[in-house]
């Protein structure tokens, strides 16, 4: 009789308890450490993908113009600034002559003494001949002796001489004075082309040397952005496929382009491949030169072929492959990938076929023993 409540108490306990420990063991189940992982699944699927490239570059201009003196000299006056429009042949400033005026007229004077050097050199030749004629004419009668006539001759000879000598000096006296009239053209600072001014090397009173550039000009119809693309995407990359640019200070605005060329030369230090795409239509106002500028170059669709999420690949032991789930049980399970999108996507070659289905996000890491959860959406990812 005295056993009976120690048995009550007992159930009572364990009335507590046993609910408790299949709480307990619910929780752990299901929320706990034991709890399965939630992942969401994508079917392999049969379609085609349109490839495309990403890079940076910058605005460049394809024609640059930088004007300046053929010989070292002070800039006289300048009558542009940067920013400002200029038409072909249009003056935009002249470099003091210095001294070259006094320079012209010196030639100018030797050119004269020259030629009086050259009527007196050439009246000296018809003298020269002649006497070396007469003497000729003597000798056959043998009026004169040999020695005599063979000095006439040789005098004619020295005449002769003298001649060549006064023609090639007045020659040279002209091409130097020819060279400095074009240097004194040359102090004129002409545009070759219709441009924009985008850079003003020196002012007024500036000694420059020969070849430095006064002022730079551009051609605002040539720009271009110089594209670099990573060398592992490049395949593909060819002229006259379509492009997409946002330049950065029109953030979200997009301009259509195209791939002017593809250069040569890649760079060996950054490993990326370079190319020129030209604007479709140039954007108002012009972006400045050396602008950063996202390229997006489109290539030709490809065949249909299975197609998976990026997202869905993963690096296990060194091994690229995705997490298959196949009668409810999860495999990991190797693929050779080929080309990707830049929507996420991308082909496998080997190691799933169309309807089979992966697992794209988990909420934590899975291993082969993992439970799984199927959602349609995990809390904190984006689809």
């Amino acid at each position: 009789m005295k056993k009976l409540p120690v048995q009550k108490s007992t159930l009572a306990i364990l009335a507590v308890l046993i609910p408790l420990l299949v709480l307990f063991v619910y929780v752990a189940l299901r929320s706990g450490p034991l709890a399965p992982v939630t992942v969401t699944l994508a079917a392999v699927e049969n379609t085609s993908i349109s490839p495309a490239l990403f890079g940076i570059g910058t605005v460049e201009a394809r024609y640059t113009y930088k004007i300046g003196p053929t010989f070292a000299g002070r800039v006289k006056r300048l009558d542009v600034h940067v920013g400002d429009r200029v038409k072909a042949g249009q003056a935009l400033g002249e470099m003091d002559p210095v001294d070259l005026d006094e320079r012209i007229r010196a030639q100018d004077a030797a050119v004269k003494r020259a030629k009086a050097q050259l009527d007196e050199a050439q009246a000296r030749q018809n003298y020269a001949l002649i006497q070396a004629r007469r003497y000729e004419q003597l000798l056959e009668v043998r009026s004169t002796s040999e020695e005599v006539d063979a000095t006439k001759r040789h005098e004619l000879q020295v005449a002769e001489a003298g001649l060549n000598a006064a023609r090639e000096e007045i020659a040279r006296i002209r091409t130097e004075r020819e060279a400095l009239v074009a240097q004194h053209s040359n102090l004129r600072l002409i545009a070759p082309v219709a441009g924009l001014v985008v850079a003003r090397d020196a002012d007024p009173g500036t000694t420059i040397v020969a070849g430095q550039a006064v002022v730079e000009l551009i051609d605002p119809e040539s720009l271009w952005v110089n594209v670099r693309f990573d060398q592992i995407h490049a395949r593909g990359l060819a002229p006259n496929l379509p492009a997409q640019i946002v330049l950065r200070s029109q953030a979200g605005e997009l301009e259509n382009g195209r791939v002017l060329w593809v250069e040569p030369l890649a760079d060996a230090v950054t490993e990326e491949a370079l190319a020129k795409v030209v604007f479709g239509q140039l954007p108002e106002p012009l972006p400045p030169i050396g602008e950063l500028a996202e390229v997006t170059v489109v290539l030709p669709a490809l065949p249909a072929g299975p197609v998976i999420p990026n997202a869905a690949i993963q690096r296990i032991d060194g091994k690229l492959g995705v997490w298959q789930v196949k009668n409810g049980d999860l495999h990991f399970t190797p693929v050779i990938l080929g080309t990707a999108d830049l929507d996420g996507r991308v082909q496998v070659r080997e190691g799933l076929k169309v309807g089979d289905h992966v697992i794209v996000y988990s909420a934590k890491a899975l291993n082969a023993s993992s439970r799984i959860q199927v959602v349609e959406q995990i809390p904190g990812v984006k689809r």
